[in-house]
């Protein structure tokens, strides 16, 4: 299933729609503004939240932490050893770890399960700027986590970009 992102109003603080490839809205990115750390909701069209993710306070690298149901779900942050710096990792409270590596702020990654594919992000399908589409490869993975694991780790990334200039 392809989803497709548009940007314009990206930002946590913003709202912005996701839809499916036929167009219709299917989850709200719900960014919370005037919070002391990035956070945000994925809620489905009847405004239910799926998943909740702020940013984890005193954290040595950048961590975002994902929630389900007030439950921990996942952590992403920048892989530690890696030479790449767009190369994340996401690990999930069942000890299972998703790796998120490739171009996060031209929006062409993937994202991996043992080396095996989940999602990949683009915006080569697209010929609308500021947009990208996230489609996912495997029919069992839960598209509103890959969704929230994609927002987190290009807020990620573009935060690491502005504290580099």
């Amino acid at each position: 299933m392809r989803y497709l992102v548009r940007e314009r109003l990206l930002g946590f603080g913003d709202d912005y729609w996701i839809e499916d490839e036929r167009g219709e809205k299917v989850f709200l990115v719900d960014g919370k503004a005037m919070r002391l750390r990035d956070t945000f909701e994925l809620k489905d069209r009847q405004g239910r939240v799926l998943i909740d993710v702020h940013q984890k306070m005193f954290a040595l690298r950048d961590t975002m932490v994902v929630e389900r149901d007030g439950e921990a779900l996942a952590r992403i942050r920048r892989k530690r050893l890696s030479l790449l710096r767009n190369h994340y990792r996401v690990s999930l409270v069942d000890g299972t770890e998703l790796d998120v590596s490739g171009k996060i702020l031209d929006r062409e990654f993937a994202i991996e399960y043992d080396g095996e594919l989940l999602a990949v992000v683009s915006r080569r399908w697209l010929r609308v700027r500021e947009t990208y589409g996230l489609d996912v490869v495997r029919e069992d993975a839960d598209p509103a986590l890959l969704i929230a694991v994609a927002v987190c780790v290009i807020q990620l990334a573009e935060k690491g970009d502005e504290d580099d200039d």
